[in-house]
């Protein structure tokens, strides 16, 4: 099979582009084309479902939990004072990308406001604003604009222009590659020692906190695995919490617990949106593949079918926070939530890459490599069936098969799937719980009287769930089925 895959990479790569998808559709179609013929191997899957799907809110509900209680207690450590008494702290630097394409001054701005409070030595930051060439002389003043009045503020603050190149995909990864080759350049240039530089990998409306680079600085020098090493912190949807409309306000909320909950499982974590590595892993790996959009678990698969089981994601225990989709009207803030997330599930093309690497990487020992496929395709399978089979499969069996609905099992399944329903909506009371501790306070210009909404709104849950996340997933599953690439549109906000 590793010769096979080697020989004719293009059409295993489609194959598994088609095979997915496929799977994806027949999971949503499965209580249609069975239930006339097994319609009791039918009622078993969608109980066994409704099990799984018991068992993951109860994780999320236990993982985020513990993620909030220890964040509380990290948020108490000077990490600065930690990281100081490591021996190479003084040459310990790190380098920000931030990538941007028609972002506002304003909205870049605040992010670099947040990265002057800092409290590791500003000097030892290097911050490079990632443009795109093809915006044109916009792009430049917006930049130099930055540059001039953030100058005196870090080590260096520079930018680069991503051009248009051949065979490349447009979008964050190969803008990143773009710039991280020159920061390579660099830090040769500065002479300083590419082995205690770290990348951090920014987006535009990621508020870093203060302590970041300290705990960043503290867990980088002393992990004697750092070059294999991915560091995270969640990225939660928060900073324009109050302004956004009740729907994305929901999704943004479901979002970022899902992160916070992911906190906790070092063993599955991978990156999201906002992360740090060392130079010298992003180096070895090639930077980011140029050809691709969800870039952040696609480079982790680059280093892990590169590096096998030692690349791993450690947790850093403090919060970012990024802006939800917002926009003039709630309808164009529903169109661009639902394309964000559509974007967001393009991560599908993983698989087809992961199953690529799994048959031509026989040196990489076969159970680690076997698990991390598996997470990937059960993320990915979950995302866009889960509303499907949860709402509607236990329905469609009994009006395919009405003579099914009259024995016993066919008269208890909608009973049955509605009481573990029932039961996985008990945990929502403490998600709201952590939700409200996580949030922004309320400004004065949100009325108190708005504030059962905040209870409220989770009624509509299903119902969100299905339009902007479901749905949105669905097409992107579609879209590869098709053979129909996704293009990199910017999310609005406002």
């Amino acid at each position: 099979m590793n010769s096979l895959v080697s020989r004719y990479p293009g059409h295993f790569q489609r194959a598994f582009e088609i095979i997915f998808p496929l799977l994806t559709w027949a999971i949503i179609s499965l209580p249609v084309w069975l239930s006339p013929f097994h319609p009791a191997v039918v009622a078993y899957i969608l109980l066994s479902f409704n099990v799984y799907f018991f068992y993951k809110s109860l994780s999320v509900t236990i993982y985020s939990t513990l993620s909030y209680l220890k964040l509380k207690k990290m948020s108490r450590i000077n990490w600065l004072m930690l990281a100081r008494k490591n021996r190479s702290y003084a040459g310990c630097h790190h380098v920000i990308i931030i990538t941007n394409y028609r972002e506002t001054v304003a909205k870049v701005r605040r992010t670099l406001e947040y990265l002057t409070r800092q409290d590791f030595p500003r000097k030892r930051l290097l911050i490079v604003l990632a443009m795109e060439k093809r915006e044109g002389q916009e792009a430049k003043d917006r930049a130099d604009m930055l540059i001039k009045e953030f100058k005196s503020k870090f080590g260096l603050i520079t930018a680069t222009y991503h051009p248009r190149l051949p065979n490349e995909v447009i979008g964050k990864a190969s803008n990143s590659a773009w710039a991280a080759q020159f920061v390579s350049r660099q830090i040769r240039k500065r002479r300083l020692d590419p082995e205690l530089v770290t990348i951090t990998s920014c987006d535009a409306d990621s508020l870093i906190p203060p302590s970041y680079f300290s705990y960043l600085t503290h867990l980088f020098l002393n992990d004697p695995d750092r070059y294999y090493h991915f560091y995270w912190a969640p990225v939660l949807l928060y900073s324009n919490f109050w302004e956004v409309s009740l729907p994305v306000r929901l999704q943004a909320t479901i979002s970022s617990i899902v992160r916070l909950a992911s906190l906790s499982k070092p063993d599955n974590l991978i990156q999201i949106s906002t992360y740090s590595l060392s130079l010298k892993l992003l180096e070895a790996i090639g930077y980011w593949d140029r050809d691709i959009i969800p870039e952040d678990w696609h480079i982790f698969l680059q280093a892990f079918f590169t590096y096998g089981e030692k690349v791993k994601t450690i947790p850093i225990f403090l919060t970012i926070t990024r802006d939800a989709v917002n926009s003039y009207s709630i309808w164009h803030s529903l169109k661009s939530r639902y394309e964000q997330e559509k974007r967001w599930a393009w991560g599908i093309t993983d698989i087809p890459y992961a199953l690529s690497k799994f048959f031509t990487t026989p040196e990489i020992h076969l159970i680690p490599k076997l698990l991390r496929v598996l997470y990937v395709i059960e993320t990915h399978l979950f995302w866009p069936t889960s509303f499907f089979i949860l709402t509607l499969g236990a329905y469609v069996l009994q009006i395919i098969n009405p003579v099914f609905s009259r024995t016993a099992l066919g008269h208890n399944l909608p009973k049955m799937s509605g009481l573990i329903l029932t039961m996985t909506t008990a945990f929502l009371a403490i998600l709201i719980l952590i939700d409200a501790k996580s949030r922004p306070k309320r400004p004065a210009s949100f009325s108190i009287a708005k504030t059962p909404l905040l209870v409220f709104q989770w009624i509509l849950l299903p119902v969100v769930s299905f339009l902007l996340s479901s749905l949105p997933a669905l097409e992107a599953h579609t879209r590869l089925l098709l053979g129909k690439r996704l293009e990199y549109k910017v999310t609005e906000k406002i």
